[in-house]
């Protein structure tokens, strides 16, 4: 099992980047959250990893806190929720008030999300509640508020393409992305913003 990576970020293009670890590039997947906190490329970079091994494939995601990783894999757990649904919902929302809407029941809340329906939303409360109730509010899971970012001119697209990725309709994304785009921004703050409204 791999349980975590420190090595030098070589790519980051949500949801996947990938760390140079002596000499071994290891292809991740991560959420938005995580993204949020990445370093440069080129410098180095510590992650905690969940390793899914699957009859065709060997995937692995990558979390900046222990508390993510936590948090996704009590949510694969849940039935009818897979790896990329689990991505999309931490995407979308800070772990501690996905928390709280469990503990809450707030189905009207946790709809909003891409991909939850009620259906989905009322088995995650069910299944999710148990679980969760020792979770400590003060999660420390939180977009990093220091970036130091330079405009790029293809921001919108990578956004737009990162919001696909992550189960949003092309449509949906480019009217996310554009409602909430300007020039300065670089394509990890739109997404960010782009995530916030999706869910108003």
């Amino acid at each position: 099992m791999i349980g975590s990576l420190r090595g030098k970020l070589l790519h980051k293009q949500p949801p996947t980047l990938s760390i140079d670890v002596a000499g071994v590039g290891y292809e991740v997947e991560a959420p938005m959250t995580t993204f949020y906190q990445l370093p440069a490329v080129g410098e180095d970079v510590f992650i905690f990893t969940h390793l899914a091994i699957r009859d065709d494939a060997h995937l692995l995601f990558g979390f900046a806190t222990e508390d993510e990783r936590r948090l996704f894999r009590t949510l694969i757990k849940v039935n009818g929720v897979g790896a990329k649904m689990a991505l999309t919902i931490l995407s979308s929302i800070e772990a501690d008030e996905f928390t709280k809407c469990i503990k809450e029941g707030n189905t009207e809340r946790l709809i909003r999300l891409p991909g939850v329906g009620k259906k989905t939303a009322e088995r995650l409360i069910i299944e999710m509640q148990d679980r969760l109730k020792d979770w400590e509010t003060d999660s420390s899971i939180k977009p990093s508020d220091s970036q130091n970012k330079s405009h790029n001119v293809f921001a919108a697209d990578e956004a737009i393409s990162a919001l696909i990725s992550l189960g949003y309709k092309p449509q949906e994304a480019s009217r996310f992305v554009h409602a909430v785009s300007t020039e300065d921004m670089d394509s990890e703050s739109i997404i960010r913003e782009a995530l916030k409204a999706s869910v108003k």
